[in-house]
């Protein structure tokens, strides 16, 4: 595991304290309750970004802190804890990662200050089925004047209906399967022709269908080359993985700790059940695991602040993460019996989240298969 520094520490700490005080999960429940379809609470990102939060990646040219992706890393990580909605990992990891890594300094003056201060919510649209498919994309964006001109769907956007910034990810050339022909644009999310349809995820917090009806845009839209966008795409991809893995690591911690003070209190056939052997060593593995993923995900948070090849300890993250928020969100129901199956309970929302997180970005089996073929296998 990574060997914190004294800021980190500070800020890993101040982040815990926040989401404990200020977004528990009853602020999830009332997101979830209130009826307003809102995949996140305004005034809770407001709050973030007025803690520079936002801004952690973004360069302090750009009013960001340039604290790096282990920083993000560690607050994401408290975030899960608490199961905070908040557009955290879409604007402020990979929005803001695309615009450092691809965007013109234009482009960058324009939307990373922004970012940086929440001011604004940035996403990617990427997926058009109901598997993270990268390569996949159809949507096409045709040559038109010195611009171009957008058709087709993306879906499973997350903060999509929120978003002022889409970052697109669209075909100029080649097929669907190619890496080549791949471009991304910025379009703002009110562009003409651009429609959002909202839809209700299992974890409560939303995404959206967003179709691009002929939505024109100039050739400044254009972040990075022109069918070469996946040179920029991937490692943008790389820092999602890491950075849901991180927030995912929380949520099992989270569940398992939860649950470690269930096992030491309630009792059974007159003993505390935490005595019983077999429920000793589900929690033993379970801890284990926890800890062997913590180490994955730090290693691919840490190759991204040195600026290296990040895909294989990036699918390693995002798979590890995967398997351990499934074991521990269904520990955390099966071990808490009866009250774990109610709503009152918070141990179904906790499992909710896993089944999304698991499945947003690509699967386990997405990245171990991905792992194996990067590998040579």
């Amino acid at each position: 595991m990574a060997v914190l520094t004294e800021e980190q520490t500070m800020l890993r700490d101040a982040a815990k304290g926040w989401t404990q005080d200020s977004a528990p999960v009853a602020a999830l429940r009332k997101l979830r309750d209130g009826g307003t379809k809102a995949s996140f609470d305004a005034a809770t990102w407001s709050e973030m970004g007025a803690m520079g939060w936002a801004g952690v990646i973004v360069p302090e040219a750009h009013d960001g802190s340039a604290f790096g992706y282990l920083g993000l890393g560690l607050i994401l990580e408290e975030t899960g804890r608490n199961l905070v909605a908040s557009p955290l990992l879409s604007t402020a990891m990979i929005a803001a990662s695309a615009l450092t890594l691809g965007g013109s300094d234009a482009q960058q003056a324009a939307w990373l200050p922004k970012i940086a201060t929440g001011e604004a919510v940035g996403t990617l649209a990427i997926d058009e089925g109901s598997h993270h498919a990268p390569l996949a994309t159809a949507l096409s964006a045709t040559k038109s004047g010195g611009g171009f001109v957008l058709n087709g769907t993306k879906t499973f956007v997350i903060d999509g209906e929120a978003a002022d910034l889409l970052i697109v990810v669209a075909r100029t050339s080649g097929a669907p399967g190619d890496s080549d022909g791949i471009t991304l644009f910025l379009v703002p999310g009110d562009a003409a022709g651009v429609t959002r349809a909202h839809l209700s995820l299992a974890d409560s917090r939303g995404a959206a269908r967003i179709a691009f009806d002929s939505v024109t845009v100039g050739a400044d839209a254009v972040l990075g080359e022109v069918d070469k966008g996946w040179t920029i795409l991937e490692p943008v991809l790389d820092r999602a993985y890491a950075g849901l893995a991180a927030e995912m690591l929380g949520t099992a911690t989270a569940a398992f700790e939860i649950t470690l003070d269930y096992l030491k209190t309630r009792t059974q056939f007159g003993q505390v059940i935490g005595t019983f052997q077999a429920l000793q060593h589900r929690a033993a593995k379970l801890f284990t695991d926890l800890e062997t993923t913590r180490s994955c995900v730090e290693a691919a948070l840490e190759a991204a602040d040195a600026g290296g090849d990040t895909r294989l300890l990036a699918s390693l993250a995002k798979a590890k993460a995967s398997e351990v928020l499934h074991l521990a969100s269904n520990e955390m129901v099966q071990m808490h019996g009866g009250i774990g199956m109610t709503d009152e309970h918070d141990s179904g929302l906790y499992m909710k989240r896993a089944r999304v997180a698991e499945a947003l970005f690509g699967s386990a089996s997405f990245h171990r298969d991905r792992y194996a073929r990067l590998s040579g296998f």
